[in-house]
């Protein structure tokens, strides 16, 4: 038998007033609890929380989510809106079904159908890099400035993954330079 599968954006005051946020509690706490403690969608283990999450559900159970925020950073001398994202996970047992990249894609739709966002942008571990790439993402090479969890500014060097999405703008527009985010990462 197979399960149908939603995929659909969620305007995070949307979400608050749900009953996902028990669901994408138990779906994050699974996988990073032991790490960071509980999750909660205003302070996603002290990263910026999410303006919408894309939720995959089959029925009433929630098995991925992928979430964004909308940004104005500079990158080198100039500024770029952007969609800030993070949160991609999916659960154990919905793994090696291509959901992964089903999230990503509708994430894609939901940022370009907000309208004014020129590019996606999130920063990921090393191992997960080739994931994203699949997914249409492209790695770029630059220091990035942020916000710590803690309130702290702080500069990672070149290197670290960073990976950008064209939303309404050529990859090509990206600018070089030093990312700031001015504010936490995602």
């Amino acid at each position: 038998m197979r399960v149908e599968i939603v995929i659909e954006p969620v305007r995070h005051e949307a979400l608050i007033r749900s009953d996902d946020v028990a669901s994408l509690a138990r779906l994050f706490d699974a996988e990073y609890l032991a790490d960071f403690g509980p999750w909660h969608p205003a302070q996603p283990y002290g990263y910026a929380p999410h303006d919408v999450h894309v939720i995959a559900r089959a029925g009433a159970v929630v098995l991925g989510h992928a979430g964004w925020g909308r940004r104005r950073i500079s990158v080198g001398g100039g500024e770029v809106v952007i969609a800030g994202v993070g949160g991609v996970l999916v659960a154990g047992s919905a793994r090696g079904q291509r959901l992964g990249e089903k999230l990503m894609a509708a994430l894609a739709r939901s940022m370009a159908g907000d309208g004014g966002i020129e590019f996606g942008y999130l920063g990921c571990r090393e191992e997960v890099v080739p994931f994203y790439e699949a997914c249409g993402w492209t790695r770029v090479t630059a220091a990035e400035r942020s916000i710590s969890r803690d309130g702290m500014p702080i500069e990672d060097p070149p290197g670290q993954p960073l990976l950008i999405l064209p939303v309404v703008s050529p990859l090509d527009a990206w600018p070089v330079g030093v990312i700031d985010l001015r504010g936490r990462a995602w």
